[in-house]
């Protein structure tokens, strides 16, 4: 067994890498297929969420393999390897199988214990075998991945433990409240009719929204989802669907709109949510930096849409300078000394006293660039404390992106009167979430089935060698007895029966107990090794071998369900 994965996810990677890095389905389909195309790799598969992205292999050898998995990362996500190799990560043999149970249980997930991950890696296993890059080891591995999510969700309260991005998308917005009362009667926008717009507009029905409207490009899958909340008993919700140009003027209706499509570019830039907080309340809408009002309504002009500008300002968080730390946070170091220049060109609007300048910016960013220099990146932000006695207005619309890459402009997040959680926000509000004790039990069950899976991956590893050996037994008989049947031809045949039962008898109990106690022996750590002690002590042919091992892959491969 030679697994491998490389991947990233929000555990080693920062959103705005996630983002960038984010595969579309015809660069997954290319990957896999560049992937068993490459001399290491001989199977494989990719399992792309909104917060991982992670490329699986069976290869021969092990740092051969981790080169070319992860530069073909690289050029399929667009990102450059030097950049991307820092976040990386790498699992290999039965730590990789470990890892993968434990994402199949949610124990890798940004909430623990959501139930969706099953789900993508069924169809993460469906897209290798619909382009033929699983073969026996990778659908025998994703299977079992599968059945040990069930497993864990089955026999443990994991549960419990955490929900679905939704569920706790919409707990953020509620911002303590209870969800269904602060859903009660509100109106709603889902854009896009995906699998996670559906659940979202299920769970926004269940909580008690009064009203969804589906947007999507296509609008028959936006008005089949509309018929399938209209349909329903559970809930009493009014759905109706519309097409993706009239999203500005039903946000302007909407008290929540939740976002999650397959777009590269942004559904809703930061005007145009502006614009529909305006259109509610009829007031110019503020923006709100340092937790302070600004006294400036309109954004500067060089944020985010500046061309000199090498970095897409909009990923600012709230409450920090758009020029400062968080305009550079994760910037390599050559890129550094190009924003210093930018920042020394441009013109800030100095709003209040004691506000940074364009020139002390630019101090920061060189200093920062010396911190680069040592590390390679920027690696965290600093938050300000906030400020004494500012109170940040009450929300009149509710955002919850759930897209990778984002739907949402990030710059929405400075806008007086919108609450917006992201992909970035739920990752920081996750990281403190308590975990259930049920999580203990889940990590026992993933260490049995891993030293289930490594020994039954042992086991069948030898079993071509045991055929092949009883093959060779069996036609040793056979030419013994062809020689007897020569010698004695005056035997009768109840005679030659008996003989010949007596000679099988013979060598089927001469290696009864050796076939039996080597299968137990691979199946242990290091046992791969008698496979090589088999064929050498008995002198088998590597061609019969290889030709047992081929018929039990077509066997599999005819088995296996379409």
């Amino acid at each position: 067994m030679s697994l491998l994965v490389v991947g990233l996810s929000h555990r080693s990677a920062p959103v705005s890498v996630l983002e960038r890095a984010a595969l579309t389905t015809d660069a997954q389909v290319k990957l896999v297929q560049d992937t068993v195309a490459a001399e290491p790799a001989t199977e494989a598969a990719v399992l792309a969420t909104c917060n991982r992205i992670e490329l699986y292999a069976d290869v021969d050898k092990f740092h051969a393999g981790v080169a070319e998995l992860s530069t073909l990362l690289a050029q399929h996500s667009g990102v450059g390897l030097d950049e991307l190799t820092p976040y990386l990560y790498v699992h290999y043999e039965d730590r990789a199988v470990h890892h993968l149970f434990s994402v199949a249980c949610g124990l890798d997930s940004m909430v623990v214990g959501e139930g969706q991950i099953l789900g993508q890696i069924k169809d993460s296993l469906a897209l290798a075998q619909e382009l033929h890059s699983a073969g026996r080891l990778m659908n025998d591995f994703f299977q079992q991945g599968l059945r040990v999510g069930k497993r864990a969700h089955s026999e443990t309260g994991i549960d419990r433990a955490g929900q679905s991005l939704v569920t706790f998308g919409l707990e953020q917005l509620a911002a303590g409240t209870d969800v269904e009362a602060w859903a009660k009667g509100r109106k709603a926008l889902v854009i896009g009719a995906g699998s996670m717009s559906s659940l979202a507009a299920a769970t926004l029905a269940r909580a008690g929204v009064a009203e969804i409207v589906v947007a999507n490009r296509t609008y028959d899958r936006a008005e089949r989802l509309a018929q399938i909340l209209n349909d329903s008993d559970d809930t009493d919700v009014v759905a109706r669907a519309v097409p993706m140009d009239s999203v500005p003027v039903e946000l302007t209706r909407a008290d929540v709109a939740v976002s999650c499509t397959g777009a590269t570019g942004l559904v809703l830039t930061a005007d145009a949510v502006a614009a529909a907080v305006e259109g509610r309340t009829g007031e110019p809408v503020a923006e709100i930096e340092d937790d302070r009002p600004a006294q400036i309504v309109q954004r500067p002009t060089g944020l985010g849409n500046d061309e000199n500008c090498p970095l897409d300002l909009t990923a600012a968080q709230s409450g920090f300078s758009v020029m400062g730390e968080a305009a550079v946070a994760g910037m390599a170091a050559a890129e550094l000394e190009q924003h210093a220049a930018w920042v020394d060109n441009g013109t800030v609007d100095i709003r209040e006293a004691g506000r940074r300048t364009a020139e002390t910016d630019a101090e920061l960013i060189g200093a920062l660039a010396a911190t680069a220099a040592r590390i390679g990146r920027i690696p965290e932000l600093r938050k300000p404390e906030p400020v004494a006695g500012f109170v940040r207005p009450a929300p009149a619309l509710f955002l919850l992106d759930l897209a990778m890459p984002r739907d949402i402009d990030a710059a929405a997040h400075r806008l007086a009167g919108v609450r917006l959680v992201d992909i970035e926000s739920l990752a920081e509000a996750s990281a403190d979430a308590p975990m259930a004790a049920d999580v203990d039990q889940v990590r026992r069950i993933v260490a049995d089935e891993v030293a289930a899976f490594g020994a039954a991956q042992r086991a069948a590893h030898i079993t071509p060698t045991v055929v092949a050996l009883r093959t060779m037994a069996a036609d040793v008989v056979a030419g013994e007895i062809a020689r007897l049947d020569g010698r004695l031809p005056d035997l009768d045949e109840r005679q030659r029966g008996e003989i010949r039962q007596a000679v099988h008898r013979v060598v089927d109990k001469l290696l009864h107990a050796p076939t039996v106690r080597v299968k137990q022996l691979a199946a242990e750590p290091g046992g791969a090794g008698y496979a090589d002690a088999l064929r050498t002590l008995f002198d088998l042919d590597p061609e019969t071998v290889a030709s047992v091992s081929r018929a039990v892959d077509s066997t599999d491969k005819k088995d296996r369900p379409a």
